[in-house]
This record gives structure tokens, sequence and C-alpha cells, in this order.
């Protein structure tokens, strides 16, 4: 499949689904023709009743795609929505499976789910112990993923903007780009320190929170330009500056691969991925 529609740009596909988006009607148009000259010289074939032409908005993979946004399949909205409270490990897994495949649409999920995510842990009884925190982490999850919560589709043709953040016990960041003069979020990302990465100084923290989000969405920002933006000052002139420090040598060696801009925000500005890196 993948090579039918390899060189096709405004074609893709998912196992057997294909998707064919366009920004207009007529490209719309020039795009199917393509298609559906291949699938025969392909041997291939698609249902009448299984295609869908020149919608606005479509669910695929569990996720409603419209228009440059992106958000939870109805269905699965739903689900969540009439989700019982777990009485059993299984169910609390399969409860955290569902919810854990939207975690992009939620700042922080790890730590929002660690009571929930804790009842499967080897050694924990079958049946579950359920107290207030793990009411607290269900109700969070269901309420916040059945708000209609929405991110920006990444746009190829406009720049990524990378905030970082870092704390005594995490890193948090996000990922966003401009959309008619505003920030969007695409996806968070967000982790615990360990406890070496703990004693880490602070400008080291905040390098790692950096060098760890450049590597999380490295299918975005490696080979093309984007802005990195930091309320730590010191690591305005990273990829620029020696470091005596050797930890933070090594990452501003690795860092110089990609193509990015630092720019320095106030710590107000950067309430997204400072949120993040602080509530574990």
């Amino acid at each position: 499949m993948r090579k039918l529609i390899d060189d096709l740009d405004d074609v893709d596909n998912y196992v057997d689904d294909i998707i064919v988006h366009t920004e207009t009607w007529e490209g719309h148009l020039v795009a199917l023709d393509e298609l559906f000259r291949r699938l025969p010289e392909a041997k291939l074939t698609a249902r009448p009743t299984k295609c869908v032409m020149g919608a606005k908005a479509i669910e695929v993979i569990g996720h409603r795609v419209s228009e440059g946004i992106k958000g939870l399949q109805e269905e699965n909205v739903r689900k969540i929505e009439g989700a019982t409270r777990p009485k059993t490990k299984k169910q609390v897994r399969a409860f955290i499976g569902l919810t854990g495949y939207y975690r992009d649409f939620i700042p922080n999920y790890a730590a929002k789910a660690a009571p929930l995510t804790d009842l499967t842990k080897k050694g924990q009884p079958n049946k579950v112990s359920w107290e207030k925190p793990q009411e607290k982490a269900f109700m969070t999850l269901k309420r916040e993923l059945t708000s209609e919560p929405i991110l920006h589709l990444p746009d190829s043709a406009k720049p990524f903007v990378l905030r970082t953040d870092a704390s005594d016990v995490g890193i948090g960041a996000v990922l966003m780009q401009d959309h008619d003069g505003k920030l969007f979020p695409v996806s968070y990302a967000s982790r615990k320190l360990s406890p070496r990465e703990c004693k880490y100084s602070t400008i080291e923290r905040e390098c790692l929170a950096i060098v760890w989000a450049i590597q999380k969405f490295r299918v975005y920002l490696y080979g093309r330009e984007f802005v990195l933006q930091t309320d730590h000052q010191p690591l305005i002139y990273l990829n620029r500056a020696k470091f005596l420090n050797d930890r933070i040598m090594r990452w501003a060696m690795f860092l110089q691969s990609y193509a990015m801009r630092i720019e320095s925000i106030k710590g107000s500005e950067n309430v997204g991925a400072d949120y993040l890196s602080r509530v574990y």
C-alpha cells in the first residue's frame, strides 16, 4: 500500500484505510482521480459502501480530524463518559488503556493517572482498593477527556515553537504552532525526574528538559528550523557558548544537529511547561 501512494503528497494510509486530504476541492478531485487510477493497476478495489467523499471531518484511528484540529472520536468519548469505577486490575488496565491512548491531550497524563497505574503493579491484589486518590484520578481523567480537548494538527509549512521547563521533581514541554497570531498546542509531554536527576543543579535540570523534549518531538523538529523558548536565562546561549560543566557540554554538542533559535521568555509566560514540570 505504501508503495502505491508513496509519491502522493495528499494521500496517506493506515493499514488498509486510505485518507485523501487536500486544501481545495479542485485538488481533492485531482488526488482522487490519481488514486482511483492506481488502485486497479495494483489489483485493489475500494468498496463504495465504505467510502466517504469530500468530507470536512472524519473519524480515523480513534480521532476526529477536522480542518486542522484533532479531537477524540465520539464513540470513545461516550465510552469514557459511561465508564464505571473499576473493581479489578483487569478493569483498571482497560480504563488506563483507553485514556492513555489520548495522553497527548492531557497535560501531565502520567502523574494524573499514577494512583490508577499503581493499582496494576506486581503484588497488588486483583480486587483493587479504591480510595480518594484513585477516585480523584478516575474523575479527573474522565472530565478532561470528555470536555472536548483539542490539539491542532502539525502544519509542516509553519515553524514549531517548543517550550520547556524543569522543577525539583519533573520536566515538561509543550509543542506549539502559531494560528492567526496565537500559539496553540500540538502536543504535551512530561515526566518525573529520577532520584539521580533530582540532584542535578538548576541549569542541568533545565538543559535536561530541553534535550529530552527535543528527543521526544524529534519527528517534528529534526531537519527543520524551530524556536526553543525557555525562562532560564543562562541557556539562551546554549548552542553558542562553551560550558565548563561536562554534562551540559555533551548536551550542547548533541543539540548542534538541530536548527533551533533560542528565545528567552518570562516565567509567567511559560505556564504550560512550568505546570507540567511541577505536578509530580
